[in-house]
């Protein structure tokens, strides 16, 4: 299940390209927060505290205490990342959406698909396992959210395949996504073709014809 993990907020009166801009140089994200039947607060949250808490995680769709402040006051609020904006050539976080829930209330987020151990297709058969869905969309209250979805593929054959039927998911967690989709699956060997009979003595038949014209034309 996924830990409980806390994160300092701020609120933040004033909004603008030019105000974000000058909080990431003073090494601040900005953010926001958005609940249900309520209007969008802004936030801004520390760069590096927030950047250490991902790279410690298995994906961006995390489950987070949000501890903000506001005027002296501090409030907590359970919330999940709903999306992470990154700068397309340094990678750096430029933006942070969050989505307020309630403990007792169901939420859906995409938890990471990882494989393991090694199929016996692959092994012993030559097989290429292929993972078709790397992220699978669940639902289930906050405190059953898994951090991510591990495979057992050891007993795949080649042509063999894990359907979202087959996933033993945690209790309290469901899948939203179609029971027959397929999420792993052991593909056969890919064999190269081999050339035509005669396909290799081709050029020397024509570098033959060629000579032959040019004695021709000489006569």
């Amino acid at each position: 299940m996924a830990k409980q993990l806390k994160l300092k907020a701020q609120v933040r009166a004033a909004t603008g390209r030019s105000v974000a801009k000058e909080l990431r140089r003073e090494g601040s994200v900005p953010a926001n927060i958005y609940a249900r039947g309520e209007a969008p607060t802004n936030l801004q949250i520390d760069k590096k505290e927030f950047t250490n808490l991902l790279a410690h995680a298995t994906s961006e769709h995390l489950l987070v205490d949000l501890e903000i402040t506001e005027g002296g006051t501090e409030t907590s609020r359970l919330a999940l990342i709903q999306e992470v904006q990154h700068h397309p050539l340094k990678g750096d976080v430029l933006h942070v959406d969050f989505h307020a829930v309630r403990a007792d209330e169901k939420i859906h987020a995409a938890i990471p698909v990882e494989p393991v151990g090694e199929a016996t297709g692959v092994k012993n058969h030559g097989g290429i396992m292929e993972v078709a869905v790397h992220e699978l969309e669940v639902e289930c209250l906050p405190r059953d959210l898994p951090d991510i979805i591990r495979i057992d593929v050891t007993e795949l054959g080649v042509g063999q395949a894990i359907h979202v039927r087959d996933l033993q998911l945690p209790e309290g967690v469901a899948a939203r996504a179609n029971p027959d989709l397929t999420v792993i699956i052991v593909a056969a060997p890919r064999v190269e073709a081999e050339p035509a009979p005669g396909a290799a003595t081709q050029p020397e038949v024509l570098k033959e014809k060629k000579e032959e014209a040019k004695t021709e034309e000489k006569k």
